[in-house]
């Protein structure tokens, strides 16, 4: 069986087990069941990596026989796996998926070699970030020794407010967005310094952009700086950043302009790389409201 007969043989083992999945869901909105489904690999996280079948129904809120649909369906497909005595933990098919994300996500392959680039250049620890839903979630890391502890890394996601991965971002988002952003965030948008009314915001983002990057201190991991950069596609909308950290009491021996210098020319790297037509990311930028 060759990979891609094996890839359509998987789908359609998946669709297959999950054609069964909502069969009695009569008169509910699929996709509002399927979301629901979903929800329940939300419940996994490291301080709570196991469920029992009755907490995850519970935290559904549907009927048993609801419930127990659901867990199945996402045992089947490998998003569950049981550990026992009617506990589970998330499945080996999220391993598998991951891998698959790595080898087909057009901004994780434009940065192949970029990163590492970054971090001989500078010293210090790279990593790369793409704009989801109303949040920065980091796809890429590559450390340097003696990097930060808590250091941002894959999986892992922050709000749009804080951290230069995140502002650098917010920045570049287009302007109706902003608008709606700042209407429902004024008190998360004073927080992080970024303003305390409109044209504040505004003007502090209109900064950002002219400057080309974002350098903060401390915003998440104390004494820890960072500077961001725009990673655009290929119809120039803002789809994510690059960018490095390092411990504050580095700072004397680091050379902030050369550092903002080698974090600008990666993120132009990789902007003209997703630009060259490969890319396939010519996604309108998602983010509040």
């Amino acid at each position: 069986m060759s990979k891609v007969d094996e890839i359509e043989h998987d789908e359609e083992q998946v669709e297959g087990d999950l054609s069964t999945v909502f069969g009695d869901d009569k008169g509910k909105d699929p996709a509002s069941s399927l979301a629901k489904m979903l929800s329940i690999l939300d419940l996994f996280t490291q301080a709570n990596p196991r469920w029992s079948t009755n907490d995850i129904i519970d935290y559904l809120g549907t009927s048993r026989s609801t419930g127990y649909r659901y867990i199945k369906g996402l045992h089947a497909v490998g998003l569950l796996a049981a550990v026992g005595n009617g506990f589970y933990m998330l499945g080996p098919r999220i391993v598998e998926l991951d891998l698959r994300i790595r080898e087909c996500d057009p901004l994780y392959i434009a940065s192949k070699g970029v990163l590492e680039q970054l971090v001989d250049a500078t010293g210090h620890s790279a990593l790369l970030c793409m704009l989801y839903s109303n949040s920065v979630l980091c796809i890429r890391e590559h450390l340097a020794p003696f990097s930060p502890e808590n250091m941002f890394s894959r999986g892992q996601r922050r709000p749009l407010f804080k951290g230069a991965m995140s502002k650098v971002i917010l920045s570049y988002l287009p302007p109706h967005r902003l608008r709606s952003i700042y209407a429902k965030n004024p008190s998360k948008v004073a927080d992080a310094k970024l303003g305390n009314n409109w044209d504040d915001f505004r003007e502090t983002l209109g900064k950002i952009r002219k400057d080309g990057y974002v350098m903060t201190l401390g915003e998440f991991n104390p004494n820890v700086y960072g500077v961001g950069a725009p990673v655009f596609n290929e119809e120039k909308l803002i789809i994510g950043s690059i960018g490095v950290a390092w411990q504050k009491e580095e700072l004397p021996e680091v050379d902030v302009a050369k550092t903002i210098l080698a974090v600008k020319r990666a993120a132009r790297e990789i902007t003209n790389r997703m630009m060259s037509g490969t890319g396939g990311m010519a996604l309108p930028p998602r983010a509040v409201g």
